[in-house]
């Protein structure tokens, strides 16, 4: 899977189950590009979101939903994640 399919596939599944005013993603793969653990496919995504559903909830919780609603691609596309909610 290529980033771009990775990011659409990101955008949907989160705008599919939570209400999100705005969201933007960011490839940030460079950052791990001379790490020992990088893996080929496996990429740093930063996600901005504006939602005031997340927004009510705690920082853990808010995380933890958007976990839960990436399992798949956190095991098998993505190395590491930022997420900002505002």
């Amino acid at each position: 899977m290529d980033i771009n399919e990775l990011i659409a596939i990101v955008k949907k599944k989160l705008t599919n189950q939570i209400d999100i005013k705005s969201i933007k993603i960011e490839d940030k793969s460079f950052l791990h590009k001379n790490h020992a653990g990088n893996q080929e496919g496996r990429y740093h995504l930063k996600i901005i979101l504006s939602s005031s559903q997340l927004k009510a909830l705690s920082r853990i919780e808010s995380n933890k939903r958007v976990y839960k609603i990436l399992d798949k691609e956190l095991k098998e596309y993505i190395h590491s994640i930022q997420i900002l909610i505002t």
